[in-house]
């Protein structure tokens, strides 16, 4: 059976995927991946989608693991389909949801601004908390500065370009909720329909947080995209 990897969403780890994983198919081999500078895992250099996606593909090689499918949530779904452009022989299916795919320097300006840890201190402390908790060792306000110049470079130029859709062949599920107010029906479906194997699906209820998401129903959805054919 295919193994299947599940990448977090920015400011995120591993851990954001505890209640999902209760609900799907024990027998499946499913990794929940901490990307560098997260979850306490050192980054040794700047954030960039090089590093992540390098990050799944060791991981895979230290497995000797065969294509996998992924799901990705957020930030995590756009690291799997840079990986499956660049290492197309990796990825066998793709699901993401809650995926920023258009991006610009006014874009990341603006969303780079949730991203402030003085400000995350001060309006939400128990956020704060969360991260220190979620990135110990690792100083929780660094991984913000270091995701706020990461989402600057992305607005820049160094994430996927428009022609790399067309050419990521695997089957692609690009996954939004209803009320994300994050990402928009706009982008994600002109992505699924850039893609060539790509559809688009609306989550109903859904916010942008994976935290709030039904994952029974997210669980139901997974196992039958990546059911083995």
């Amino acid at each position: 059976m295919t193994p299947l990897i599940l990448l977090h969403g920015a400011l995120g780890s591993a851990a954001q995927f505890d209640s999902l994983r209760a609900h799907l198919p024990p027998e499946r081999a499913i990794y929940a991946l901490n990307f560098p500078g997260h979850g306490g895992l050192p980054a040794g250099e700047p954030f960039s989608m090089a590093l992540f996606s390098d990050a799944v593909l060791h991981f895979f090689e230290k497995e000797n693991m065969a294509p996998a499918d992924i799901f990705g949530y957020s930030m995590g779904g756009y690291v799997a389909l840079y990986l499956a452009w660049k290492h197309p022989n990796r990825v066998r299916r793709i699901f993401t949801l809650g995926t920023k795919l258009h991006w610009s320097p006014e874009i990341a300006a603006g969303m780079s601004q949730m991203f402030d840890p003085e400000k995350i201190e001060v309006k939400v402390p128990q956020f704060a908390e969360i991260l220190a908790k979620t990135h110990a060792p690792l100083d929780w306000k660094e991984v913000c500065r270091n995701t706020s110049a990461f989402l600057h470079a992305l607005g820049n130029g160094h994430g996927l370009p428009a022609e790399a859709f067309s050419q990521i062949t695997c089957p692609v599920t690009i996954g939004l909720g209803e009320l994300d107010n994050v990402v928009t029906p706009e982008e994600s479906r002109a992505a699924a329909e850039a893609l060539p194997n790509g559809r688009f699906e609306i989550f109903t209820a859904c916010k942008h947080p994976i935290e709030q998401v039904n994952v029974v129903f997210l669980a139901e959805r997974l196992q039958d995209f990546f059911a083995e054919v």
